[in-house]
C-alpha cells in the first residue's frame, strides 16, 4: 500500500519510522511518503496561507500550493482517495480503516490554521474519492496528529503487519462477534498483584466461559464508556 502526506510539517510525521508501520515500511508492506507543501509555493517566503475573505479571525491555506501539490501526488494513484482531517468532517471509524486498508493507496493532506481553501476539494472531487475525516469533538492545531493516528489504524490491519492476525478480531469496534462493542479488561501475569487477583474464569481453562466473560465484560464496559455505540 502506498500512502502520501502532504504536510507544513513533515517533521510531525517522523514516528511513522517506528513500531509497527516503521517495520512495514522496512518490509515492504508499506509506501510511505511525506511531502512538503511549501516546495510547491513560488514566492521567497514559501507562503500557504493568506486572510479569509469576508472577514474573521485567523488564516486560510492557498490553495495554489494544495492543487500543485495533489496534482503531482494524485496523479500517481490509480484509484486515488483524499483524505482530508477536519473538525468539520465526518468520524473516522474502524469500518473506515477498514475499508481503506483494502485499498492501494491513499493520500492524507494535513490542513492548518483556519483550514485549507474549500475549493480544492471541491475540485478534486471530480477525479479522486474525497472524505473529510475528524478524530473527535475536539480542534487540534492541524491535521498531522490525525495522520498519525490514521495511518497507524489502517497499516496495522494490512496482511502480515500484526504478527498475529487473530489479535485483530478481538479490537473494540472489530467486525465479527464483538462488532460494536469496545474491547473488555485484559490480564496476563502474574495471576495477583498488589492485592488484585485475575478473574478466575480466566484461569479455568474453559474457553466457553472465557469466551462468555469476555462476551459480558465488552457489553459492560461499553455500557459504562460508550452507551452512544449501543444506542438502537
Amino acid at each position: 500500500m502506498r500512502i502520501d502526506v502532504i504536510t507544513i510539517f513533515p517533521d510531525y510525521l517522523a514516528p511513522l519510522g517506528l513500531s509497527l508501520v516503521g517495520k512495514a515500511r522496512e518490509q515492504g508492506m508499506l509506501d510511505m511518503r511525506v511531502h512538503d507543501l511549501r516546495d510547491f509555493t513560488h514566492d521567497r517566503h514559501r507562503t500557504v496561507d493568506d486572510e479569509p475573505y469576508g472577514g474573521g479571525p485567523g488564516m486560510v491555506m492557498r490553495p495554489e500550493p494544495w492543487g500543485e501539490a495533489l496534482d503531482a501526488v494524485l496523479t500517481e494513484h490509480a484509484d486515488p482517495l483524499l483524505v482530508i482531517p477536519t473538525p468539520s468532517g465526518g468520524p473516522f471509524t474502524q469500518s473506515l480503516a477498514t475499508a481503506w486498508a483494502a485499498r492501494p493507496g491513499m493520500v492524507i493532506a494535513c490542513g492548518r490554521y483556519e483550514g485549507i481553501d474549500a475549493r480544492v476539494a471541491d475540485h478534486y472531487a471530480a477525479q479522486a474519492e474525497v472524505v473529510p475525516v475528524c478524530l473527535g469533538d475536539y480542534v487540534l492545531a492541524g491535521g498531522e496528529v490525525a495522520a498519525l493516528a490514521i495511518v497507524e489504524a489502517v497499516t496495522r490491519l494490512l496482511p502480515g503487519v500484526v504478527g498475529n492476525e487473530a489479535s485483530i478480531a478481538d479490537d473494540s469496534f472489530a467486525p465479527g462477534s464483538m462488532e460494536g462493542l469496545v474491547e473488555g479488561p485484559v490480564y496476563t501475569r502474574p495471576p495477583e498483584w498488589r492485592g488484585h487477583a485475575v478473574p478466575d474464569v480466566l484461569l479455568s481453562g474453559d474457553h466457553g466461559r472465557i469466551a462468555a466473560w469476555r462476551r459480558e465484560q465488552a457489553e459492560r464496559r461499553t455500557r459504562d464508556m460508550r452507551p452512544d455505540l449501543l444506542e438502537g
